[in-house]
């Protein structure tokens, strides 16, 4: 989650310093603010924005990772993931002329990585580091759908670096990344 104020102090800057950058690599599209989603029925706790960088390869020159060995031996090879998720997804949302409709779902205890609306319905998304998603992936997905009723939750899925398809349980499934584009 994005708190410009730790932010600000962390680096040693002024808030407004913060916010002033932050709006420029926003406005450059170098990160992009996700929002957090919310209805009556599941309310969302967090408020703030998520925080992504709109390029892979920059976040991991950035981290120093120039190879594959070292990206798998990241400690932030999960986060890597989700961010490259992040921008399939956005561009797929895009390329459907579907812009605002991408989100995030969280409260005290449970998170659901990217909620996409489409018209009212919601697809859920997962982002996993791993080839083999276990059940316990869709946990989160689960609750969301029966809290929100399947009516409104059009499907669910754990994205992972499966080469193929296959279903998980309850309904969700684990496509290949290729299958966002």
């Amino acid at each position: 989650m994005l708190n410009k104020a730790d932010l600000a102090r962390d680096v040693g800057i002024a808030p407004s310093t913060a916010n002033h950058w932050l709006s420029t690599l926003e406005a450059s599209g170098q990160v992009v603010l996700l929002e957090p989603w919310f209805s009556n029925r599941t309310k969302s706790i967090v408020k703030s924005p998520k925080l992504y960088l709109a390029d892979t390869g920059l976040l991991c020159a950035l981290l120093n990772i120039g190879s594959e060995d070292a990206l798998h031996q990241s400690p932030a090879v999960g986060a890597i993931w989700e961010t490259f998720v992040f921008a399939q997804l956005r561009s797929r949302e895009h390329r459907a002329g579907r812009a605002g409709s991408l989100f995030f779902w969280r409260d005290r205890t449970r998170e659901v990585d990217f909620v996409v609306d489409v018209g009212g319905r919601l697809e859920l998304f997962e982002a996993k580091w791993t080839e083999l998603p276990a059940e316990s992936a869709v946990v989160n997905l689960d609750f969301m759908q029966k809290t929100l009723g399947k009516a409104r939750v059009i499907s669910g899925a754990v994205v992972s670096r499966t080469p193929n398809s296959f279903p998980i349980v309850n309904g969700f499934r684990a496509p290949a990344i290729s299958e966002l584009s």
